[in-house]
């Protein structure tokens, strides 16, 4: 891999993929109008430090399930509902998100925030590990989103390419990690976690099924099509 810059240690905030200035034109052309409930959830983040994909992302996730006209999605980690919220609007009244997380007090304030948007019908929200609640859900997927801890992101992909339909779409978040995957010197936030996320997308691209693309807005989403 080629080094990108010369210090051994990497400030993740020198390698920003986009620039706060686009992203912030960006960000003001998604100025629509959503549910007073989404402002909530993201001042809840901010002020906890809660990791969510942010309006941005949330714009792009509801435009690809819409895309394919995606039905049935299962979430690899939803925290308190903010990426389902985005989905759930995507799918429609007849539509199904299928969320999981492991933290039950997640689960109430997803089931408050999407209550109050008049989405909870469409999200099956279940506390646990992701990957044991998909091994036990039957089906196929029009959408697999994974946010789930780093480490786990190779996994997570091997157990669910297989289960997504053709023209369906995997999804993952955080694939850029801050810069780190683009250098050879890093501080990583957890041991392996880079590591992982490196052998993650190069499994992604290099599977003769998916085509697969980066978005690098945020901190990069990869999106990979399952082909027909």
């Amino acid at each position: 891999m080629t080094t990108m810059q010369s210090p051994t240690m990497l400030n993740p905030a020198v390698l920003t993929p986009v620039n706060p200035a686009i992203e912030d034109y960006m960000r003001s052309l998604t100025s629509r109008t959503d549910h007073p409930v989404l402002t909530e959830m993201e001042v809840v983040a901010e002020k906890n430090n809660f990791p969510i994909v942010g309006r941005l992302v949330g714009v792009f996730l509801e435009t690809l399930a819409k895309t394919i006209n995606a039905q049935r999605i299962f979430e690899f980690g939803s925290g308190y509902g903010y990426s389902a919220y985005w989905f759930a609007k995507a799918v429609g009244a007849d539509g199904q998100v299928i969320c999981s997380d492991g933290d039950p007090f997640n689960k109430e304030k997803a089931e408050r925030y999407l209550g109050s948007a008049d989405l909870s019908g469409r999200v099956d929200f279940r506390i646990g590990l992701a990957q044991e609640i998909f091994a036990q859900t039957q089906g196929s997927f029009d959408i697999c989103y994974n946010d789930v801890d780093k480490g786990d992101y190779p996994q997570v992909w091997q157990m669910a390419k297989d289960r997504i339909r053709p023209g369906g779409l995997y999804i993952a978040d955080n694939v850029l990690w801050h810069g780190r995957v683009a250098v050879e010197n890093y501080v990583d936030i957890v041991p392996g976690w880079t590591e992982a996320i490196l052998e993650h997308n190069q499994r992604i691209f290099n599977d003769p099924e998916f085509d697969a693309f980066i978005n690098p807005t945020r901190d990069g989403v990869i999106v990979a099509r399952k082909r027909m």
